[in-house]
């Protein structure tokens, strides 16, 4: 089964800034498996030491969470889309970023 695997911007060191990529398997294992062959450190990247997706990882099959379709054991369709999107959090503090408007009169 063939799949595009839409890369984040942060990844794109990885694929030679190619933001999406070809990869092969039946199941996301495999998709992270075959990305990992074509370019290494893709593995590390988005699975934990003990082999899980990171907890700040977010994969999409088509438009589905992968971890309420099977996580890695996730089914790949032929010709299907993989979206490999990072979480973001952060923002300033409350408080943090004060604006301050005056009038002219």
């Amino acid at each position: 089964m063939s799949a595009t695997v839409t890369i984040p911007t942060q990844l794109r060191s990885l694929t030679g800034g190619s933001g999406q990529v070809q990869a092969t398997g039946a199941t996301l294992a495999d998709i992270v498996a075959d990305l990992e062959t074509k370019y290494p450190g893709m593995r590390e990247r988005l699975l934990d030491d003990s082999g899980k997706l990171r907890r700040f990882v977010n994969v999409y099959v088509e438009d589905e969470d992968v971890r309420f379709i099977g996580g890695l054991g996730a089914t790949i369709p032929d010709g299907g889309k993989v979206s490999i999107i990072p979480a973001v959090a952060g923002g300033a503090p409350e408080g943090h970023l004060r604006v301050q408007a005056t009038a002219r009169l």
